[in-house]
């Protein structure tokens, strides 16, 4: 016996609805759980599959593993909850309601939520991440008026991630630019962002954690000591207040809430959900 519960995340396709809805729950306790997604589970050999490494699962742990599955197609569900689990059907749990409520059969299609059933959306989306790769750091800004929104902030404060995030979860067109040392020196926003202040958004981090990450990639450089990060950090606040942006603090965010704040804050329009 291990102690340890085993989390199993299974799917007819990405499993990605199964591991953001299981994560959600999962973060709610102490719980030790090693985590196992089963991806394209889309045959009863799959199925039978999956079921065997569950039940393996329980052997070694000594304790029923926990599954969550969003598998549509009713013969592989059925083998699915024949396993010695605690089992949660997203499917089962949400879509047999809302068929009950809106007098409608669901299509039951696999992959339908994350497959391509929608062209004009999926070139939304690369076109989203194409602007938010040659818009990073700076690299490209005359085509900032295309923008939904501009990340500002001193570098290692999250703004990469979070663009690319927003472009790939919901179409919007991110771009971010570092302050440098000279623009924290000038104490005003650079003339290249000042028609777009309105699309502005700033980051800020705690020096401590800045100086952690810094170091991850340069270790022992003035970029990453402690004092260099607490003046950048200083200099930028300073900075936003003056300039009146709205800030987020990025220190204990996850990249998803940072992009959650900026759409609410921004009311910015999603092309994606």
């Amino acid at each position: 016996m291990t102690g340890k519960r085993t989390v199993f995340f299974i799917s007819d396709r990405t499993g990605i609805t199964a591991e953001t809805l299981g994560h959600s729950l999962l973060t709610q306790f102490s719980t030790d759980f090693d985590q196992v997604t089963l991806p394209f589970v889309d045959s009863l050999e799959r199925a039978e599959a999956a079921v065997q490494r569950v039940e393996e699962a329980n052997r070694q742990n000594g304790a029923r593993s926990i599954v969550f599955t969003t598998v549509i197609d009713a013969d592989l569900r059925d083998r699915i909850h024949q396993a010695d689990a605690l089992l949660f059907d997203f499917f089962d749990t949400f879509i047999a309601p809302l068929e009950d409520e809106l007098g409608e059969r669901s299509s039951h299609t696999i992959g339908r939520s994350h497959g391509m059933v929608d062209n004009r959306l999926y070139d939304v989306r690369i076109d989203a991440m194409n602007y938010a790769l040659s818009h990073d750091d700076g690299a490209v800004v005359r085509q900032y008026d295309q923008a939904d929104v501009i990340l500002v902030g001193v570098s290692r404060s999250g703004k990469t991630p979070t663009c690319i995030y927003l472009a790939l979860q919901y179409g919007i067109y991110a771009a971010n630019y570092p302050l440098t040392e000279e623009d924290l020196l000038g104490g005003r926003l650079p003339s290249i962002l000042r028609p777009h202040r309105r699309k502005l958004y700033a980051l800020t981090i705690r020096p401590e954690r800045l100086s952690r990450i810094r170091a991850e990639r340069r270790p022992d450089s003035r970029y990453a000591s402690l004092r260099q990060c607490q003046y950048e950090v200083a200099r930028a606040e300073g900075l936003f207040q003056r300039e009146k942006l709205p800030v987020a603090e990025t220190t204990i965010m996850s990249i998803e809430e940072i992009a959650t704040t900026i759409i609410h804050t921004r009311q910015l329009r999603r092309r994606l959900y």
